[in-house]
């Protein structure tokens, strides 16, 4: 009679750190004998991985944990186990709304899996592991070789952790302290992607620009381009404070480095930054921008604006907008303010009305998603290199990929074109990128 494979399911929320994390949980736990599955109802692992940096991801949380709720009475011996940002901040209150969970686990606890696994099967109550690293010098744990979401391009953390303490952001009291992966082990993970027929990797970190791995974020990146086989290096996130004329130089001479930055300005008013804790002025963030734009004229800039913060007046939300049609970014990722419980800027005075946020909210999506459409109408004509990854999923008669701008672009070819690099005209301008020509 044989004997099924245990499974698994891994449900992300959250940023491209989770989906990292995501991939290394569905490694760690295909070494101990699990096979994935797609179906819940079949999984003898319930992995929620989970994002506490804005108020809807918390609340899918919870509705799926309602759901499971019912999977777990019909089959008890499941494990259900929550990981990630809302699990480190929550902690082992978690089981007071959701006493059949059996293990939460913290940011920085993903090698205890196995042992927490065999805990848990044992003792049949709740368990935990929650420690987080309070010191810069704590190296990260040894990743190991997980599956790939992609057979083209990949996301290798190169730091784990926040020491901003911006007044809206939980991160730094869920991924704890700064600390950089040795330049070694980087380099040697993505090589061996590269073997693997990678061609693309998107560097993580909270904040790329204070790498200290023994080098510099600027010295990693020429590291990268000179010693892998690896043709494509993108990065995020970039904090402005720490964007030096190093890093600007690098992007502009060294080959593999794409053309584009993700900058978060996050508004455009100096009371309103000061109050978040960002340490520029909008002066200076304008000032970095000019020189990155000189440096490297065809590079693509992207940003996150946050409005609605405790205290934005009339005013102070007008300068924003006006900050934005000065700049003119690519695209953006646009959010009304939500109070994150432990977070500064929760406790501040002066928090405004739900209808005043989403109606700035609304604005400044109108406003960008126009120059969006400006910027990419005017760069017809234009050629470019995209990297192929298969069928559009808006139109299947088309093929997409991305050009060094971390634009899309889709048009008609052979699917034998898929993995490989070609040339694009770009014909007309939409939101999401381009409609293109096969050159």
């Amino acid at each position: 009679m044989s004997v099924h494979a245990p499974t698994f399911i891994v449900i992300t929320w959250g940023c491209q750190m989770n989906e990292d994390d995501s991939d290394q949980i569905s490694g760690i736990l295909m070494q101990m004998g699990y096979q994935p599955t797609d179906e819940e109802k079949n999984a003898d692992v319930i992995v929620l991985n989970t994002c506490s940096v804005r108020a809807k991801p918390e609340q899918k949380v919870r509705s799926k944990l309602g759901e499971l709720k019912r999977l777990k009475l019909a089959r008890p011996d499941i494990l259900i186990v929550v990981c990630g940002c809302l699990a480190q901040r929550m902690g082992e209150s978690i089981t007071k709304f959701a006493p059949y969970v059996d293990i939460i686990i913290g940011t920085a606890q993903i090698p205890s899996i196995p042992e927490l696994i065999e805990k848990a099967r044992i003792s049949r109550k709740p368990v935990s592991a929650l420690e987080l690293p309070d010191s810069v010098h704590l190296k990260p744990h040894k990743r190991i070789e997980a599956p790939l979401r992609s057979t083209l391009k990949a996301f290798v953390p190169v730091m784990y952790g926040c020491n901003n303490f911006c007044t809206y952001c939980i991160v730094p009291y869920v991924r704890g302290a700064e600390r950089s992966r040795p330049l070694a082990e980087i380099l040697e993970e993505v090589q061996r992607l590269a073997e693997k027929g990678c061609k693309e990797v998107t560097l993580l970190g909270q904040n790329v620009n204070s790498y200290s791995g023994g080098v510099s974020f600027a010295e990693l990146l020429a590291e990268l381009d000179q010693k892998t086989d690896i043709q494509r290096i993108r990065f995020t996130t970039s904090h402005p404070k720490d964007l030096s004329d190093e890093l600007i130089s690098a992007i502009a001479s060294l080959p593999k480095v794409c053309e584009h930055i993700h900058l978060p300005i996050q508004a455009g008013d100096n009371d309103v930054l000061r109050a978040m804790n960002r340490g520029y002025s909008v002066e200076q963030y304008i000032e970095k921008v000019s020189a990155l734009r000189k440096a490297v004229p065809d590079i693509s800039l992207t940003t996150d604006i946050l409005v609605g913060f405790p205290g934005e007046t009339d005013k102070q939300f007008e300068n924003t907008l006006s900050t934005i049609e000065t700049i003119r970014f690519d695209a953006a990722f646009m959010f009304a303010f939500d109070a994150i419980p432990g977070t500064a800027a929760a406790s501040l005075p002066n928090q405004l009305p739900t209808n005043i946020k989403h109606s700035r909210l609304r604005e400044v999506i109108e406003l960008q998603n126009r120059i969006t459409v400006e910027i990419n109408e005017s760069l017809k004509g234009s050629i470019f290199e995209v990297l192929v990854e298969g069928s559009s999923p808006r139109d299947s008669n088309k093929l997409t990929g991305l050009t060094r701008q971390n634009k899309t672009v889709n048009f008609i070819g052979e699917d034998e074109l898929s993995g490989h690099f070609v040339k694009v005209r770009a014909v007309t301008g939409k939101l999401y990128g381009f409609v293109g020509e096969l050159i």
